[in-house]
Order: structure tokens, then sequence, then C-alpha cells
């Protein structure tokens, strides 16, 4: 896989090479942003609806096509789409319980250095607080591309978090999503990290570097609904560092805790995320990434202290 190709390039891709050959398929978008995007509306112009910075109307349009029996994507700046249209997602699409797909790009600090304005860092805690909405999160090409024909396949109502940016593959030959929403990466002793997305990259780089016993390190690319079966995973381990681009309230960390609670798991889990605050900061989100908490060091640092307790 090109590791050029941007992530929400992938996911609109495998949608465009669908909705060639089925007009039922609808995307609305919000944006102009993505080359995928010129693509399938300069191909497909019936099918693709441009509804300008209108968040909120873009979903209540697509409730209504999905109500006539079209499968609908809509597709704008992960900011906008989750927290603008929290409303919109819950009455016009999760009480009608309709298989719309949201897409949203740029998630976590990925918008820097625009501000907290364009930041998505509270929107796992609120689309996975809505009934019937399942989160996604992939973190390469291969897995984007994966559950993109997921969404075509079984239609449902899923908020998928997308980047901005290309990602090196981490599934470097094949991804099997196989309904468990998780894959054990790298297999370890004693502490499992448990992440996603952009930060996924960074526990692995933090395990490459690790002197000494390695930890596990799982990727949870379906953040709602949590499988049952990573209990068995997890039981393997006497400990869990979660790793998030997120405020910690609500967030993924906070997912992982109700999980363990609600199964009678009791271990010792160390959470990593963005202290609650809003970054006005300048420098491009790696430095942010490394000056609040979660640089490389600091996922080996939570490791070898939970090691030794």
């Amino acid at each position: 896989m090109n590791q050029k190709v941007f992530q929400r390039d992938a996911f609109i891709e495998e949608i465009f090479f669908a909705a060639e050959k089925d007009r039922n398929i609808f995307f609305l978008s919000a944006d102009f942003g993505a080359p995928a995007l010129d693509i399938f509306r300069e191909t497909l112009p019936t099918q693709f609806l441009h509804c300008g910075i209108s968040e909120q109307n873009m979903i209540d349009m697509a409730a209504g096509l999905a109500l006539s029996g079209k499968q609908v994507y809509v597709y704008a700046m992960a900011p906008f789409i989750t927290l603008r249209c929290i409303e919109q997602i819950k009455c016009s699409l999760a009480m009608m319980n309709l298989p719309v797909t949201v897409l949203a790009v740029g998630v976590g600090l990925g918008y820097a250095d625009a501000g907290p304005t364009h930041y998505a860092t509270e929107d796992i805690a609120c689309m996975r607080s809505l009934a019937g909405v399942e989160v996604w999160s992939p973190c390469d090409n291969l897995s984007t591309r994966s559950i993109a024909r997921t969404t075509l396949t079984s239609p449902g109502l899923r908020v998928i978090r997308l980047e901005r940016d290309a990602l090196p593959e981490v599934y470097s030959q094949s991804f099997n999503i196989d309904g468990s929403g998780f894959q054990e990466i790298e297999k370890g002793i004693d502490i499992c990290v448990l992440s996603y997305g952009h930060l996924l990259h960074r526990s692995l780089k933090s395990r490459k570097d690790k002197s000494g016993a390695a930890f596990g390190v799982v990727d949870i690319f379906r953040l709602k609904p949590i499988s049952n079966r990573l209990a068995d995973t997890l039981n393997k381990y006497r400990g869990i560092v979660t790793v998030e681009e997120h405020c910690l309230h609500g967030g993924f960390g906070s997912a992982v805790l109700e999980f363990l609670s609600d199964r009678g798991l009791k271990m010792p889990v160390t959470r990593l995320g963005l202290p609650e605050r809003y970054y006005f900061e300048n420098g491009g989100r790696e430095y942010l990434l490394d000056k609040f908490g979660l640089s490389v060091e600091d996922i080996g640092t939570a490791v070898d202290q939970l090691t030794n307790i």
C-alpha cells in the first residue's frame, strides 16, 4: 500500500469504487479538502452533494436520503461534524436507527496549529454517549480500506475518525476485522498498551525503543463497542496503559475502565491522554503531543512505573 496516500483518501476511494457500480450510494461533503473528493464530484456528480459549511443541515439531508433507501456517507472536519452536530446525530440519525456513515477527518490535534476550535479532543466522549452509534478509529490505510468495505457490506450508524495525513502501515499484508474490533499487534510480558489511530504509532515506537522485557501493544480500532473478546487478551497481562489523543474524561481510557469493571477484571490501569484544557500553543501536532505528556518516552515511562507497582 502506498504510504503517501492520505487516510481520508483511502476511505473515500473505496466508497467511490462501490458508488460507480451502485447509484444508491450518496456522498455528502461540507468540504473540498481531499483529492479523492474531486474525483468523486467530477465523475459521479449526481451522487455527490456539496452541502457547504453547514454540517448540521448536512446530517439532516443524510437522514432524508437514508429514509429514501440510499446508502449515505457524510464528510467534514472532525470537530464540526461531531460536536457541532451532536443533536442532529442523536435526533435525526440515532433515534431513527439510520445506517449513515459519519466521516470525521482531522481528529485529535490533527489540525494544529489552527487552535482549539479546530481540535477534536472531546469527540470520543460525546459520540460514545449516544445510543446506537459505533465509533471507529483506524491506524493505517489497509485497516481504513477494510473498514470502508465493511460499511458498504454491513451498513450501520458509525462515526469513522480519520487522519488528515498519510500514516505508516501497521498491517503490512493483511487486516481482518473479524467482528472483534481490535488486534494484538505485539505480544508482550506483564504490561499491555492499548491505543488507536495516530498514537498507536507512538506506542509501537516506544516498544521498539524499550530495553528489557517488551510490553504488548493492542490496536483498538473500534472504540465503541469494545468487543467482549478483548478480555481474553487482557487476562494475559498484569497491567494496562491506555494512550489517547483525547481528554481523559469520558474518553478511550474511561471506556477501557468501564469495560474492565463490567466484566469484573481487576488490574492496575494507567491512562495517558491530554490534560483537561484548551490548546492555544503553536508548534505543530508532534510538538504539542511531546509537550503535554504523550511523547514516546512518556509512554515508556508509564509502562515502567506500572511494571514496578
